[in-house]
């Protein structure tokens, strides 16, 4: 499963489910440094997931990511709708969506570009393993 590079006007646009995981949907960059912050404090390494609500791949992978964010409490799950924080998500270079950052103390240790469901369980178990 890859990601999307443009808008397919087709798909309605909602929002995407993480089957009520727990994921924070970050909306604003005050939010962000706010989780960052709190993540560094508690020795925590967030995975970020940059996504869009039109992007077929981020809503098949969504749910899998919501169910990861209970198997894992020791890490912190961020989700950034592209398109709700556009000036920041350019920041970050996104080419497609799903990318998905991993950081450690606000730097990124590791990437994943588009919905590949083995590869981003085997990053972040391993990640949880190793915190």
């Amino acid at each position: 499963m890859g990601g999307c590079v443009g808008k397919d006007r087709g798909i309605v646009e909602d929002k995407l489910d993480y089957k009520g995981g727990n994921v924070h949907n970050i909306t604003t960059k005050e939010e962000w440094d706010q989780k960052i912050e709190e993540a560094n404090k508690d020795g925590k390494i967030v995975v970020a997931n940059f996504s869009a609500s039109w992007c077929g791949p981020c809503r098949v992978i969504a749910p899998v990511y919501g169910d990861m964010s209970k198997a894992y409490p020791q890490l912190m799950f961020l989700t950034i709708d592209v398109d709700d924080l556009m000036d920041f998500s350019s920041t970050w270079d996104i080419r497609a969506t799903p990318t998905f950052f991993f950081l450690k103390n606000g730097q990124q240790i590791d990437k994943l570009v588009g919905a590949n469901r083995p590869e981003l369980e085997k990053k972040v178990q391993a990640l949880a393993e190793g915190s």
